[in-house]
């Protein structure tokens, strides 16, 4: 359930309110937007009186929310989440590019790689170091060190970091890593997203290979119940029929996800294909279709990579994508003014 107040209620009323409905049992999250306050209600709802609530005088109007996830619902929350990262920004009408290699191998390479997707216009350096794998004689990332070697690039770059994590007992090599990655396969790890809830740091959760949009806001929902509302969704292509890609991406997600939650969506458009040269196509794609942020596979050398060189562009093509990317985006911009 959701309680739209008026605007500017009498904070004492308000107060009062919200004592009332705790002493029913009933969570209240408070959602301050421009013009209204709203009170999202978490808990056996179905013995409230709606009318009774919607008589007070600080009341507008009163909704009952069908949706099981409650805090991730844009009912509950009707101004968009922005996620502030170092000196950028994730939401809020910016568009945000990630960019990277899939494995950090080198220093050299973490290192290069990161000066040249700055300079290109990258605001956000993505690199793995824990990779999980299909196969468990692939390359498995190079774990702690990868991580270290990341912070170095952050140190001679400036840009924020994110990588993935992959289970709760690698949490604290994590302090310095400024967005945690939930990768499709920990989509639904409840222990490690209530974990990651407890953190105060934002968290970018990938959608599962087959996961249906509810199941993919519920776990949204698990990091938000446990107090950690930096969540930032990133579609990476979903499992389908279809054998000439790698996966099959989802352009529908963007527009879908805004309607039913107020996260910041990300598109991921390397592991959505497999193909570099399908980056560009689908990056454009997605920008027209709203999306806050782009995150791209950036490599010095895809040919030699020991981790998904086929969808790996190289830092020069990244270059000239960026570009395009923010003309575009300023377009649409213009568009919606």
């Amino acid at each position: 359930m959701i309680v739209i107040l008026k605007q500017n209620p009498n904070e004492s009323q308000v107060a009062h309110l919200k004592t009332w409905l705790e002493g029913k049992g009933i969570t209240v999250h408070e959602s301050v937007g421009d013009s209204h306050v709203i009170l999202g209600l978490v808990g056996d709802t179905s013995k409230l009186d709606k009318d009774l609530i919607s008589a007070l005088d600080i009341v507008e109007d009163v909704k009952r929310v069908q949706e099981p996830y409650k805090n991730a619902n844009r009912k509950f929350h009707a101004e968009d989440t922005v996620i502030h990262v170092g000196n950028t920004q994730i939401g809020g009408g910016t568009l945000t590019l990630m960019a990277g290699p899939c494995s950090i191998e080198t220093e050299e390479q973490i290192i290069g790689v990161a000066k040249a997707v700055k300079a290109a216009g990258a605001t956000i350096l993505r690199g793995g170091a824990f990779k999980p794998r299909t196969s468990p004689y692939a390359f498995q990332g190079m774990g702690a060190d990868g991580i270290e070697l990341l912070k170095l690039a952050k140190k001679e770059t400036g840009l924020p970091i994110i990588t993935e994590i992959m289970e709760i007992s690698q949490l604290t090599l994590f302090d310095d890593v400024d967005i945690i990655q939930v990768g499709t396969r920990n989509m639904q790890n409840f222990n490690l997203l209530r974990e990651l809830g407890r953190q105060n740091k934002p968290v970018m959760l990938k959608r599962g290979m087959s996961a249906t949009y509810e199941e993919w806001l519920m776990s949204a929902e698990y990091i938000m119940a446990s107090g950690n509302e930096k969540i930032i969704l990133c579609e990476r292509g979903i499992r389908t029929f279809e054998t000439h890609t790698r996966n099959t991406l989802d352009i529908a997600a963007i527009p879908v996800l805004k309607k039913l939650s107020h996260f910041p969506v990300i598109i991921d458009p390397s592991h959505a294909t497999g193909k570099s040269a399908l980056v560009e196509s689908l990056s454009m794609a997605a920008v027209a279709g709203g999306a806050d942020g782009i995150m791209i596979e950036v490599h010095n050398d895809p040919e030699h990579a020991l981790c998904d060189g086929p969808q790996s562009i190289r830092p020069e093509q990244f270059a000239k994508i960026s570009a395009k990317l923010c003309a575009l985006h300023g377009f649409m911009k213009t568009m919606e003014d």
